[in-house]
C-alpha cells in the first residue's frame, strides 16, 4: 500500500498517526489567521460588540471580521448573542474553547512581537543577498 501525506505522523506529536493532516491543517488555518489571533486577543476580557472589535483591531474591514467572527462561531470559539433592542445589540465572548486559545494566541502574537526586529534583519539580509546574486 502506498503511503499517503495524511498517513504520516505529526512530528514530535504522540498518537499522531490517527490525526487526518487535512483536518490539522483546517483548524490551523483557522487558529493561525492574523484576525483570528487578533479577535481571540481583544475578546481575552471580555465581550465586546462589532464595532469595538472593528474599531481596537483596526486595518480589518467589516466583511473580513465578519467572516472571521463567523468561522470563530462555526468552529466553537465564539459565541454570538442577540439583544433585542432598537438598534439590535450584538454581542461577541470567547467560549471555554476559546478562552483555551487564547493563552497560545497571545504567546503567539508575544513572540511575534518580540521577534519582529530580528525577523526583518532576516528578511532584509536575505532580499539584499537575492539582489547582489542577480
Amino acid at each position: 500500500m502506498e503511503r499517503r501525506h495524511t498517513d504520516d505522523p505529526i512530528p514530535g506529536y504522540a498518537g499522531a498517526e490517527s490525526h487526518d493532516c487535512r483536518m490539522v491543517n483546517s483548524v490551523l488555518a483557522r487558529v493561525g489567521d492574523k484576525w483570528t489571533v487578533l479577535v481571540v486577543m481583544f475578546l481575552a476580557d471580555g465581550s465586546k460588540r462589532f464595532n469595538e472589535l472593528k474599531r481596537l483591531i483596526g486595518g480589518v474591514s467589516q466583511r473580513m471580521l465578519t467572516l472571521t467572527l463567523r468561522g470563530l462561531e462555526r468552529d466553537g470559539l465564539v459565541t454570538r448573542t442577540v439583544t433585542p433592542s432598537i438598534p439590535p445589540r450584538v454581542d461577541y465572548e470567547l467560549t471555554d474553547l476559546g478562552r483555551s486559545l487564547q493563552t497560545h494566541a497571545v504567546a503567539l502574537a508575544r513572540w511575534a512581537n518580540e521577534n519582529r526586529p530580528t525577523i526583518e534583519r532576516a528578511r532584509a539580509t536575505f532580499d539584499d543577498e537575492r539582489r547582489e546574486a542577480s
